[in-house]
């Protein structure tokens, strides 16, 4: 493993998370039980949402979604290539057909609505949006978009935890988050996530009915919990559906509570970092810095500036890895994935510039300010 002297991305861990995680080891409760449903009701609290289920990941989330909506073969859903692959996997694995649609611009690498609404067809049943980097797609209009033509919105918030949706007059309805726009919201806790767990998801909705869907399909279709059982409550219990087992298990809960008091504080270090990389990259050139007029509404889960052409891109990668700063990239583009280009031969021309231009930088609440300034420094001198 490279000893990175600026990493990607660190852990906010400490002793809160050490005390949950001893907590659940005193009571002897691993599967779901208290803090599953305790970590629910906060995160639900958060979200000014009805319902919040957790599970074992945001895969997991994704593909309980498309089933509670009764997404079947023959359907298509329209969704970002900018992505990680998850979405469009679990379309294809219930025997949709995922449908891409290019980005907005370079600058704003979310799904273009004008590109959504000329792709939608007879068999479109939804539309999944990507939140990319913590910055919220035009909601707005694709909630709009949606309510016309009868489809159903599914919210990728895996980046934008925390983040708090403003419409395009920048104001903030009812304290409404991402996630808790359309019909469900999807989240991850995976290491790398502003909220991190390791592994684990959530999902929010505030439909009563794909509530009782998804918390029947998360654990094998089943009326109770073991937990309640073990508590006497019931006796025995009814499998209404087929199900799977996403559950989340009580230690990953017992973090992620420890985690989400922690966010927000987090996120509002995570945006004072963003604006002092788009300070410090003020007028270069040759760089563009992803969504730099919408910080402030941002969860700042990436830092991702665009680079003038690929050579720039492999440049600057090239002098960071000499300075031992780590980078990234997210995301590569789905369509160019062996196991899709043959299946999929749309050309999505923004798509393919940013997938082959974009850097991911060091981004995280305990990031040294210094750090931000070399590596501008850095990206200036390219």
């Amino acid at each position: 493993m490279t000893d990175w002297r600026v990493p990607l991305s660190v852990l906010d861990y400490g002793v809160e998370e050490a005390e949950a995680a001893q907590r659940v080891i005193e009571r002897r409760w691993l599967s779901m039980g208290p803090e599953v449903l305790a970590f629910e009701q906060e995160f639900a609290a958060m979200q000014s949402a009805r319902h919040a289920y957790a599970v074992s990941s945001a895969t997991a989330a994704l593909h309980l979604a498309i089933h509670a909506i009764g997404l079947k073969p023959g359907d298509e859903v329209i969704q970002p290539a900018i992505n990680f692959v998850a979405s469009a996997n679990m379309t294809l694995l219930v025997g949709a057909t995922p449908v891409f649609a290019d980005i907005c611009s370079l600058a704003e690498p979310t799904i273009d609505p004008e590109q959504v609404e000329r792709l939608i067809t007879p068999r479109t049943k939804a539309v999944i949006p990507m939140h990319y980097g913590g910055n919220l797609a035009r909601m707005s209009e694709l909630q709009e978009l949606c309510k016309r033509h009868n489809l159903l919105l599914i919210e990728d918030s895996c980046h934008a935890i925390g983040a708090r949706f403003h419409d395009a007059r920048g104001r903030a309805p009812h304290g409404m988050m991402a996630g808790s726009i359309g019909d469900i919201g999807t989240f991850s806790f995976y290491a790398n996530k502003n909220l991190a767990c390791g592994e684990g998801g959530m999902l929010v909705t505030n439909r009563d009915d794909l509530a009782e869907r998804i918390q029947m399909l998360r654990s094998h279709g089943m009326t109770r919990s073991s937990w309640e059982r073990h508590h006497g409550r019931v006796g025995s219990y009814d499998i209404a559906l087929p199900g799977f087992n996403y559950r989340l298990d009580e230690l990953h809960a017992a973090i992620g509570r420890a985690q989400l008091a922690k966010l927000l504080p987090g996120n509002q270090r995570r945006r004072e970092l963003l604006a002092r990389y788009r300070d410090g990259l003020r007028d270069a050139e040759r760089w563009t810095v992803v969504f730099a007029d919408q910080l402030e509404h941002s969860s700042g889960h990436l830092m991702v500036v665009v680079a003038d052409s690929t050579e720039t891109r492999t440049k600057a990668t090239q002098a960071l890895r000499e300075a031992s700063i780590q980078t990234s990239m997210h995301y590569p583009s789905i369509l160019e994935f062996s196991g899709f280009r043959e299946h999929f031969t749309d050309v999505l021309e923004l798509t393919h510039q940013f997938a082959s231009r974009a850097i991911t930088l060091p981004l995280h609440p305990g990031l040294r300010p210094d750090y931000v300034d070399e590596i501008a420094s850095i990206l200036r001198a390219i």
